[in-house]
């Protein structure tokens, strides 16, 4: 029996919290709610992939210092075939300057857990938790 390989997509997320509600985004072209972040370029820590996918998607700067690992969560990926997984690294961090939508980025919503419908499958899973915490609506 041969076993099919898992592909696994790692991603890092910044989750912000405002008013019992999560900053998401929804990139141009797509239907679906994510938490803002990407994907590490070669070389790059957590931290410093973290600080640069958000600067390019929503133009505000990350405070370095106060980034704090909040949790990871895993599920299949959205318009990926069966079996290709999405690993996503959340962080907190406080930041500088003026949330506004840049690159790749159509818009942004302050979402909580009546919104499930609108977000990714993994996206679901982390505002579960948040609910369960009592840190969302």
């Amino acid at each position: 029996m041969v076993k099919a390989m898992v592909k696994e997509i790692d991603k890092l997320a910044w989750l912000y919290i405002k008013d019992k509600k999560v900053l998401c985004t929804r990139s141009k072209g797509k239907e679906t709610y994510y938490i803002p972040g990407g994907k590490r370029d070669p070389g790059e820590g957590d931290r410093e992939a973290l600080i640069r996918e958000i600067k390019e998607e929503l133009s505000v700067d990350i405070n370095a210092n106060g980034v704090e690992y909040y949790g990871t969560f895993n599920a299949q990926a959205d318009g990926k075939p069966e079996g290709t997984m999405v690993k996503v690294t959340c962080y907190q961090a406080g930041f500088t300057g003026e949330l506004s939508v840049d690159s790749e980025i159509e818009e942004m919503a302050w979402l909580d857990s009546n919104d499930v419908d609108k977000c990714s499958v993994v996206v679901k899973h982390l505002f579960n938790d948040l609910k369960d915490k009592q840190l969302i609506l």
